[in-house]
């Protein structure tokens, strides 16, 4: 019964209307510290996720298509609902595969948001987690965190997400390294991605310029 329902949600969430709507109101941001891109980047895409919700699901391989098609950083933070049985222990998961790589994290984040609906329940997830890693050629631990190191960064993740104001998950924006103005945008509609994109390429083009005329008087 609870993969019927799922099912029945995901293809609402999966709906073009339904991603048109899916965040009526902005998030009022308290703390924007967080929302710029690495150090080197001009535009990059910073996410808050749940990997048991599935708006997330349903978003995920737009914005994995999109950084992929402009080449710009996807910065994906933890923000774990208490409602999910077993999203605080997939992200935790997940940041164990990380410390094989973060290419292999990330492929683990997107293979849970594409197998959700086989995860119900944390033993599910854990037989998940195992086949994963054996796929890949790991072996998976027994305890998976057992100082609690990776908890801790999760719980970090979602503190910071409280400290900016999210209120529901995924929230994601485009950000920017631009000087002057708000350097970031709410993805309210994740129809208009690569136009928020597009735009916010346009706006930082004189802060590549600008970056790339002080490098070279550096020289």
């Amino acid at each position: 019964m609870k993969r019927f329902v799922w099912a029945i949600t995901l293809l609402a969430f999966i709906a073009v209307p339904a991603l048109r709507a899916q965040a009526t109101q902005s998030t009022q941001v308290h703390d924007a510290s967080a929302l710029k891109p690495p150090v080197g980047s001009r535009v990059a895409i910073v996410e808050f996720e749940d990997m048991e919700c599935p708006r997330c699901a349903a978003v995920n391989p737009i914005l994995k298509d999109a950084a992929e098609k402009y080449n710009i950083p996807w910065v994906r933070h933890d923000f774990p609902l208490r409602m999910h049985v077993w999203s605080f222990d997939a992200a935790v998961d997940a940041r164990w595969f990380d410390t094989k790589s973060k290419k292999i994290g990330d492929e683990f984040r997107d293979a849970v948001f594409a197998n959700q609906p086989s995860i119900e329940t944390k033993p599910d997830l854990r037989a998940f987690a195992e086949k994963f890693a054996q796929q890949h050629g790991i072996g998976f631990p027994f305890v998976v965190d057992p100082q609690g190191k990776l908890a801790a960064a999760v719980k970090a993740d979602y503190a910071l997400g409280m400290r900016i104001g999210i209120e529901h998950t995924p929230t994601a924006w485009i950000v920017t390294n631009k000087a002057t103005g708000t350097p970031y945008a709410e993805i309210l509609d994740f129809n208009n991605l690569y136009q928020m994109i597009d735009q916010a390429l346009a706006d930082t083009s004189g802060e590549a310029n600008h970056s790339a005329s002080h490098t070279h008087h550096a020289r």
